[in-house]
Formats: C-alpha cells, sequence, structure tokens
C-alpha cells in the first residue's frame, strides 16, 4: 500500500501535507521536554490533549519519528542510542504503526506495541524504557484484566514506573469501556506525583467544515439538538430512512473514495464465530463488520463499502463522508429537550463489564455511550450523513433541518 493511501484514511499526513502551527510548537515543546527529563530520571510525564480530530495522533507520530532518528544515527550525544517504543492499545492502529515501521529505514516493528506486552515484558526483565510513547493513552486498562493477561491496577501508572519518561495522548471523550475509564481527575490522580505538562490542541483538521459543524456535532453529543448549520464545504445531512443514506454513501465511494457506513453498538453482535450479525436502519439491512487479521485498515479494504463499522475498527480512522446510524439506546426527551441514552439497549456489554469503584455507575454508562457517539459523528473530513432509530429522535433530527441556521 503506497504511503498516500495509507495516510487518507489514518492519523497520518501525507507527503504534500504540512503541520499547522500548533502541531510544529508541540513537536519543539515535547523534544524539549524530553531532553529535560531524560537525563534526571525522574519518569515525567507529557500529556497531549485535544478533541477527536485534532492531530494529535499525527503530531505524536512524527514526534516519535524524529526521536528515533536521532536515537539510531547516533548523531545526537543526549539522545543516541536511546530505547524508546510507541505503545497503542487498539489493534487496527497497531497495524498502521507497523506497517509504516515495514517501509522506514528509521522506524522498526518492534518499536511498536501494545501495552500489556510492554509492562510484562519489563516487570519480567526490569529493563527501563528511556521514552515511552502512548497513542490513544484512554484506552489504557485502569483495572486488572485476566483476558489481556494485565494483573495490575492501572496500565498507566505501570507504564510510567518502566519509563524515564512518557508521552501521552489523551482524550476522556473517547473512553470506550469501563475497564478503561478515565476522567480528569482519574489521570492526576496517576501523574500529579510525577513532573508533568499538558500541551493542548485545539484546532479541528479532520471535520473540514466551519466551527459551526464542530459545534453542532459536541452539542449533539453532549444532549442538545441545535439547527442544522448549513456551511459551503461540509456535507452534514439527516435521512427519514437509512436506505438513501446508503446509496449517498456508495455514490460518495465512487466519486471521492473512503466513505462508509458506521453505527452505534445497539445491535446485536459477536466479535469471532462464523454467524453472520446485521444492522437495521429503516428499510437498510447490512452486516456487521467481522474482525480481519489482514493488515489492511477496514476502510480501506473494497468490500467494507457493504458493511457497517464499529467504534472499534474506525477510532483513530478518517474517512471522507461517514454515514452514522443511531441505534435504538439512543433517544430523545421532547420534554426536556435532550437526547437521551437507554443503558439497556446497548448491545456492547463488553463496554460495562467489571466496574464497581464509580460512584455513579449509570451515569458512567451514558457518558462512555455519548463518547461512542462522539468517535462515530466525527470521522468524516468532508460529511455527515445520520439516520435515527428511534422515531421521536428521528423527527426531532429532522426538524433541525427545518430550523436550520
Amino acid at each position: 500500500m503506497s504511503s498516500e493511501s495509507l495516510a487518507a484514511a489514518t492519523f497520518l499526513l501525507t507527503d504534500a501535507e504540512k503541520f499547522s502551527p500548533d502541531q510544529e510548537h508541540l513537536t519543539q515543546a515535547l523534544l524539549a521536554f524530553i531532553r529535560t527529563h531524560l537525563p534526571r530520571r525522574d519518569h515525567a510525564v507529557f500529556v497531549i490533549t485535544g478533541d477527536a480530530g485534532t492531530g494529535k495522533s499525527a503530531a505524536l507520530a512524527q514526534a516519535f519519528t524524529h526521536l528515533q532518528t536521532m536515537a539510531r544515527n547516533r548523531a545526537d550525544g543526549l539522545l543516541a542510542g536511546t530505547r524508546n517504543t510507541l505503545l497503542v492499545n487498539h489493534q487496527e492502529m497497531l497495524k498502521i504503526y507497523q506497517e509504516v515501521a515495514g517501509a522506514s529505514t528509521v522506524l522498526h516493528k518492534k518499536d511498536f506495541q501494545k501495552p500489556t506486552p510492554f509492562i510484562n515484558a519489563a516487570a519480567r526483565t526490569g529493563i527501563m524504557n528511556d521514552v515511552t510513547f502512548v497513542d490513544e493513552g484512554h484506552l489504557l486498562l485502569t483495572q486488572p484484566d485476566r483476558y489481556n493477561r494485565f494483573n495490575q491496577d492501572n496500565q498507566l501508572a505501570e507504564i510510567i514506573r518502566r519509563s524515564w519518561v512518557t508521552v501521552l495522548v489523551f482524550d476522556p471523550h473517547q473512553v470506550l469501556k469501563l475497564k478503561s475509564y478515565w476522567d480528569w481527575p482519574r489521570l492526576h490522580q496517576v501523574i500529579d506525583q510525577r513532573p508533568h505538562t499538558v500541551f493542548d490542541l485545539d484546532t479541528q483538521f479532520r471535520v473540514a467544515g466551519d466551527a459551526a459543524v464542530h459545534d453542532w456535532i459536541n452539542a449533539f453529543t453532549a444532549g442538545q439538538i441545535k439547527p442544522l448549520p448549513a456551511p459551503s464545504d461540509y456535507d452534514l445531512r439527516i435521512f427519514a430512512d437509512g436506505t438513501p443514506l446508503y446509496q449517498l454513501i456508495e455514490q460518495r465511494d465512487a466519486t471521492a473514495g473512503l466513505a462508509r457506513v458506521l453505527a452505534t453498538a445497539d445491535f446485536p453482535f459477536a466479535v469471532f464465530g462464523p454467524e453472520q450479525w446485521y444492522v437495521t436502519a429503516g428499510t437498510l439491512r447490512l452486516p456487521w463488520d467481522k474482525f480481519s487479521m489482514t493488515a489492511t485498515p477496514w476502510a480501506q479494504r473494497p468490500e467494507t463499502l457493504h458493511e457497517v463499522g464499529s467504534i472499534y475498527t474506525i477510532q483513530g480512522f478518517d474517512l471522507n463522508y461517514a454515514g452514522v446510524i443511531l441505534g435504538p439506546s439512543v433517544g430523545y426527551d421532547p420534554v426536556a429537550h435532550r437526547v437521551t441514552m437507554d443503558i439497556a439497549q446497548y448491545q456492547d456489554q463488553e463496554a460495562f463489564k467489571n466496574r464497581d469503584d464509580l460512584p455513579d455507575l449509570a451515569a458512567a454508562k451514558a457518558q462512555i455511550m455519548r463518547n461512542a457517539i462522539n468517535v462515530l459523528c466525527k470521522r468524516g473530513r468532508h460529511g455527515l450523513y445520520l439516520y435515527a432509530v428511534d422515531p421521536i429522535l428521528r423527527r426531532a433530527l429532522l426538524s433541525a433541518v427545518h430550523e436550520k441556521e
């Protein structure tokens, strides 16, 4: 796969794209932080935060490549020969990092790992890492998980213990499971005992429309339906049925590429097994995506145009156009004028497993559901198409079209 086609659907930059001033400033600040704290060996933490689509992963990948270049060409006295690793607790994103490494003269596939193997190997050998980068840090486990062979209490705390410097991408609005439940207070409980800094990226790159589109999506995921904006450079539409939404996605994929249908986890599914599971949206019926061992990202496989993607196959990746089906768990209270979450309807039971230490478990579950909507609605660079299964929510969204700003 070419670097251009790979970059088109991922967090990577194409050769024609350049960093924003914010991203350039971040890279400089990050490298200065590493140079300051690496000799001190004080387990310092650099946190990169920002909304979905602000270029956090792109900046992280670029900075890591720069660091490994200095580590391996041995021209930099301080960083020459340093032991550095990038971790990501997301199988699809790990595939991308390792594919990039396979074509690089600087990066090696072993530079990229999942957190649990890294932690367990470090615990076994006692070898310290110099600098550990963590992409999608909000996916790190915050409790033991036997299935993933993680026996300690918090993956971030373990990574910091085993690294002289830790660089973390963090967005609490992309937390998708209780076993990796994070918010700002929980993060500070871990990092406040170490030297740390927080760098905020606030320029939106993925959603190409003006600020009104971004604000509308944020308001919707927070529970409010505002009048639908109509920017000239972003195609935001509400549909009364799923079939015309899918037909438009097919047209967009034919003309622009990277157009896919996505859905909230409100339809039965199983990750493994031969049985095919389906998503229904009015007259539309399409199969859920299936787990794939291939190195190609889900959205770049041609056959997935005829599937429905989930938060787990699309998080961290870009589309040109996203058709999002809001399942029956997403409703609307016409009296309170609020978008509601019905926890009982949510089919991703893995997301709600094994948590009894949260003071308001129902609120945490509802927030995870809102986070999933946030992830799905911010995948499309040039357009977002919405269909709601719940008839009351669907009417409210269609009414917002008639109230266009």
